[in-house]
């Protein structure tokens, strides 16, 4: 069966760069689906391009953990993996408790006035109902901390795992009841900051993301029943 996704031109964009967004809205989405192959040609053709911008958005998704490229067979959409998510979050939730523990140093008051803004961006953000919204301004959340560390080599490291996170981040906000918890943990984050308090702060981020886990493990799990 043909997918429906159709690419959706902008001006100001690179064509590889739009073709990368379309692509990865198709997997997000479910238009293209866990162990569906990505064959070049029939992409090229339905999206109007040719073969290398193509070719240059399945390497850029391989990245990202959304497409696996099996030897003598080629690019698939990947499946969500119990193993794929803890240990992609593993290693998050102990950068970003090392990123908060430093920012509750090093935060300045307008960066903390910048994170309340981010906060309260991702609230306005909910009204929408575009999952792919509300994970963008999760980023923006917590790229104020990670900014307010003043670490380059920690910024990287947590930069470079954002694409391969952005996935479980997808899974876990489209779930309605998460976004309360998410919206509170979000202030209690931003109160611990604000009041210098390591520990505490750290201990939230740490809960931030095992609920993150936990919910996309019992959507894994449920799949498989």
């Amino acid at each position: 069966m043909e997918p429906k996704f159709q690419v959706s031109m902008d001006e100001y964009l690179p064509l590889r760069d739009v073709v990368f967004n379309t692509l990865r809205q198709a997997i997000l989405r479910g238009e293209l689906k866990p162990g569906e192959r990505l064959m070049e040609i029939q992409l090229a053709n339905k999206l109007g391009v040719s073969r290398t911008p193509i070719r240059e958005a399945i390497r850029k998704l391989e990245l990202e953990g959304l497409v696996l490229m099996i030897p003598r067979k080629g690019a698939e959409v990947a499946e969500i993996t119990e193993k794929s998510l803890k240990d992609v979050l593993e290693v998050r939730r102990a950068l970003e408790e090392l990123a908060v523990e430093i920012a509750c140093e090093k935060m300045t008051a307008q960066q903390i006035e910048e994170l309340k803004a981010a906060a309260k961006e991702f609230e306005v953000t909910l009204k929408s109902k575009d999952v792919t919204k509300y994970a963008e301004a999760d980023v923006k959340f917590h790229d104020v901390i990670y900014m307010a560390t003043d670490n380059q080599r920690l910024i990287q490291l947590l930069n470079n795992l954002r694409e391969q996170m952005y996935r479980f981040r997808v899974e876990y906000l489209k779930k309605d009841e998460s976004h309360v918890k998410l919206l509170e943990e979000h202030d209690q984050i931003i109160e611990n900051i604000e009041k210098r308090n390591k520990e505490e702060a750290a201990k939230i981020v740490c809960r931030h993301i095992e609920n993150q886990v936990e919910s996309v493990l019992h959507t894994i799990r449920s799949k498989k029943e």
